[in-house]
């Protein structure tokens, strides 16, 4: 059954936010909608707003870490605001929507109230019910198809009745019916999209190997939605459809692969064929070049991807952003030199990259922000070390902040030879294409790219760090 969150903490909330929706006009003030909330632990001094991903406003937290925000003309639909992290919320016009949230734990924690309240919480269970049953969903892969399909909807009966419930209480509009009613069918069809990938080995033929039916919803698919386009749960399927489509251009060749060449490739123009709606189609085209070309290890592929995204791409700013991210990976394909940039040592004295490589050597990065995450890799750094002597092992850290990286750094008792932190970090980090806090870059003794992306906690790095010292 659908639980709204604790009454405590609605009462209080209702109360802070009774100041602002006060108004000398009873009905101008129902016309009114305001957002506003409390963040707990803010990470930055402000809050941002969007509308189907693009931002209109920003709006500065108070010294109670408190933001509000009012709009005359709004249209219903789905808004979604972003502090440290990000999470979509519901508004119609008259509404006068609380939020509270605390950054340590996000989507856990966060919570509505004031009008229009209750449609926003019943989307959070929804948003937590299906994060969490992933981990159940995960253990049926093994199954059948039809023991698989006949799981899914059971739970999608349960979801239907819990949806039921809602409308019958609070009677909300069409519009949200829609988006609650997405919610629920979305996650259904995209568990059995990705049931699908995850099976390609077993069952390679759709037609043959599912029971019949198992494929119905494929053909009433929306593919340009534009209340959904910014919705998860509607991006999240069409992404692991696109994702099945193009494995069946490729399934005779190769094994299914998302970062491959050929992968992309095929994802990328079967988008651009089968989107109607141009802002979806081009986040779509960015979403697919970036995940590519982070990930990339031939020159000749990325020049490729990049001329095909440029050609099917039209919005100017996802243009420019992947060409500067495919101009960095190609830069960092092996045989090309590091890039130069610059580093502080824990003496604060400035050194480029190049010049403290003096033997092959293995970069990582790391932050402080994350204590468990910096030991945990400076211990597997410690193991890869004894092993291979061969190489230096140089960390590099991507915090802003000197005197605290310093005093870690020597709490810790890590060699400050080998220890160093970013001079400007927004330059190094497209440079060096830092996507990854286990990312690393192997270098030869001259800083001679030979693995511009690999990752410290995959066991390959053995093997290529094996590899390097047998040529």
């Amino acid at each position: 059954m659908f639980k709204q969150r604790p009454l405590i903490r609605t009462l209080l909330l209702t109360f802070i936010l009774l100041p602002f929706i006060s108004c000398d006009n009873a009905k101008e003030a129902q016309m009114e909608t305001w957002i506003g909330g409390e963040i707990i632990n803010p990470k930055t001094d402000h809050v941002i707003l969007l509308k189907d991903n693009v931002p209109f406003d920003t709006v500065k937290l108070d010294d109670r870490n408190f933001f509000k925000y009012n709009c005359k003309k709004l249209k219903q639909g789905l808004y979604s605001f972003q502090h440290s992290e990000f999470q979509v919320f519901f508004l119609e016009p008259g509404d006068s929507i609380m939020l509270r949230v605390n950054t340590v734990d996000f989507d856990e924690s966060l919570t509505y109230s004031g009008r229009g309240a209750e449609k926003n919480n019943f989307l959070m269970e929804l948003f937590l019910n299906n994060e969490a049953e992933r981990k159940t969903i995960t253990s049926w892969y093994t199954l059948t198809p039809k023991v698989y399909e006949m799981k899914l909807d059971s739970m999608r009966e349960i979801r239907n009745s819990i949806y039921n419930e809602f409308n019958s209480t609070y009677d909300p509009s069409e519009e949200f019916k829609r988006v609650a009613k997405a919610n629920i069918e979305y996650a259904y069809n995209a568990n059995k999209e990705l049931y699908v990938s995850i099976n390609h080995p077993r069952f390679i033929n759709p037609e043959e190997d599912y029971p019949k039916g198992f494929f119905d919803y494929r053909k009433d698919i929306n593919f340009g939605d534009k209340d959904l386009q910014s919705y998860y749960p509607y991006y999240r399927f069409l992404d692991w459809y696109f994702d099945n489509l193009s494995f069946q251009k490729y399934k005779e060749k190769k094994y299914l692969d998302r970062k491959s060449f050929i992968h992309n490739y095929n994802k990328i123009k079967i988008i651009d064929s089968f989107i109607t709606n141009d802002t979806l189609r081009n986040r779509m085209l960015r979403s697919v070049a970036r995940r590519y070309f982070v990930h990339a290890k031939d020159a000749s592929h990325e020049q490729q991807m990049l001329d095909l995204f440029l050609k099917l791409n039209t919005n100017e700013d996802d243009r420019k952003e992947i060409v500067a991210l495919a101009e960095a990976t190609m830069k960092l394909t092996p045989g090309n030199k590091i890039p130069n940039v610059l580093l502080v040592n824990t003496d604060n004295m400035m050194k480029d990259l190049q010049s403290v490589i003096n033997k092959p050597t293995v970069i990582y990065f790391w932050s402080t922000g994350s204590i468990k995450h910096f030991k945990t890799i400076h211990t597997r750094v410690a193991e890869l070390q004894d092993k291979y002597p061969e190489f230096d092992f140089t960390g590099i850290n991507t915090d802003t902040h000197f005197k605290k990286w310093r005093d870690v750094v020597r709490k810790s008792g890590y060699n400050k030879q080998f220890e160093f932190q970013l001079e400007d970090l927004e330059k190094a980090e497209a440079a060096l294409v830092i996507n990854s806090a286990n990312k690393a870059i192997i270098v030869d003794k001259d800083g001679t790219i030979l693995e511009g992306n690999t990752n410290l906690f995959n066991s390959l790095i053995e093997a290529q760090l094996l590899g390097i010292l047998n040529k």
